[in-house]
């Protein structure tokens, strides 16, 4: 891995020094797009070499995969048996996953202020959710403090995870993949592998890094007024206690397990799942078709904006269902201007567009893929699942690809297509799908 490093690492000293007395551009929208786009291709592919040089991963496409499973925090794995895998390359994956929760592009703006660029452009780009909160009148500034409260969290996680029992090792290389909502292991089994203080703790921390993190923010300075006031983190705790409720009561009747355990792992599934973390402590598969199906449901929710996870995220769905709502006395009152509003705060009309068009093109997105992945010779079922979690950056499916099972079987094209479906979820869809229309070429 420290050859790897070396390689990277002289690319792009030698590409710094070829381009550093050239003049300073003016960063735009256009540009910023196709950064972050690149950027993310491009830190891929360099990702890719531990795996290969190690022996780890022989293949190309199964070494790319990975790779940009673990930046886009998606956690969909080629690996069959983590036991016989270094440790050193077990480490790297988890780095992959939580370099790329927060964001490689904030990383730049808030560490390597040396590019002497401009990074709005580049936040609003690469930042999950609707917009970019800012915490500081300077971008940079805000990126700090993000990444503080990552690093903070992660800290946290890690003393805890240790003192209730894991090794330094495994406790390490879970606090970074729990925190960018990634779910990568060093366990075959995951996360069932350990205790139930463990899985608590892993549920309580995936539970935050699904929170936005200026709320985050406003919690650490006292201002829980401002938390409890805001309708995303209300709707998303509220979906989580009474899905858990729901189906602890389901798994209790039909397995022969205790309460408690049924709790845990209901829980710590549906926390997994809407967090788009994806680690595992149990087969939900096995808990019945209705479960099985409320779960798929779950993939198409997505953690709170401003968090590290992946998918449609919380507040979209909650503006969608206001303006639905809205829509029907819209109808009784055509002159009538009815805004939507959030927080006790009017939506501006276009980010309800923008709502009503990410959430339609991420459906005909999942639709096509599906046929797609049928295409390639994939049962419907497994289609579905593969394309629901790689779009939402979640990890485990339904049919051949869910939690006890992985994508190693996948032919190569499914892999390619997939792993293209991971980037476009993780970068909030028309970061990458606007690089394709032909007005985007087109002038200024």
């Amino acid at each position: 891995m420290g050859f790897s490093a070396t390689a990277t690492l002289g690319l792009g000293m030698m590409t710094w020094v070829l381009t550093r007395s050239s003049e300073k551009p003016n960063i735009r929208k256009r540009e910023g797009f196709l950064i972050v786009t690149f950027g993310w291709v491009v830190m891929s592919i360099s990702g890719t070499l531990p795996y290969i040089m190690s022996g780890s991963v022989v293949s190309f496409t199964d070494a790319f995969f990975e790779t940009l499973s673990g930046y886009t925090t998606t956690g969909a794995s080629i690996i069959t048996d983590l036991d016989i895998v270094p440790k050193d390359i077990l480490l790297w994956r988890s780095m992959t996953q939580w370099i790329g929760g927060m964001g490689i592009i904030v990383l730049a703006v808030a560490i390597l202020p040396i590019l002497g660029i401009g990074g709005m452009q580049l936040f609003v780009a690469e930042s999950p959710g609707l917009k970019a909160d800012k915490l500081a009148p300077k971008i940079r500034d805000t990126a700090k403090r993000l990444w503080l409260i990552y690093v903070g969290l992660t800290v946290a996680e890690l003393v805890l995870l240790k003192i209730a029992g894991m090794t330094w090792f495994d406790a390490l290389n879970h606090a970074l993949t729990t925190m960018a909502t990634g779910g990568f292991s060093t366990q075959n089994t995951s996360a069932a592998e350990f205790s139930p203080a463990i899985q608590y703790i892993i549920t309580l921390f995936m539970f935050l890094a699904g929170t936005s993190f200026t709320l985050t923010y406003f919690a650490l300075v006292g201002n829980f007024k401002k938390v409890l006031e805001n309708e995303e983190f209300r709707f998303y705790t509220g979906i989580i206690l009474l899905t858990t409720v729901g189906v602890s009561i389901v798994v209790a009747s039909v397995s022969d397990v205790g309460f408690e355990k049924a709790f845990r792992d209901s829980i710590f599934q549906i926390i997994s799942l809407i967090t788009t973390t994806g680690f595992v402590s149990a087969d939900y598969t096995s808990w019945t078709s209705f479960i099985t199906m409320v779960f798929f449901i779950l993939l198409f929710f997505g953690g709170s904006a401003g968090s590290t996870a992946g998918g449609v995220k919380i507040v979209r769905h909650i503006i969608l269902v206001k303006n639905s709502i809205l829509e029907l006395k819209r109808q009784l009152h055509p002159s009538a201007i009815i805004p939507v509003r959030l927080n006790g705060r009017a939506v501006d009309q276009s980010i309800t567009y923008n709502v009503v068009a990410f959430i339609m093109t991420y459906i005909i997105i999942f639709a096509l893929g599906s046929v797609v992945m049928t295409m390639f010779g994939v049962d419907l079922l497994t289609a579905m699942g593969s394309v629901a979690t790689s779009l939402g950056n979640v990890g485990p499916g339904i049919g051949n690809v869910g939690p006890m099972d992985n994508f190693a079987w996948l032919p190569a094209g499914a892999k390619w297509f997939l792993a293209i479906l991971m980037l476009v979820g993780r970068l909030e869809l028309f970061t990458v799908l606007i690089l394709f229309t032909p007005y985007f070429w087109r002038g200024h």
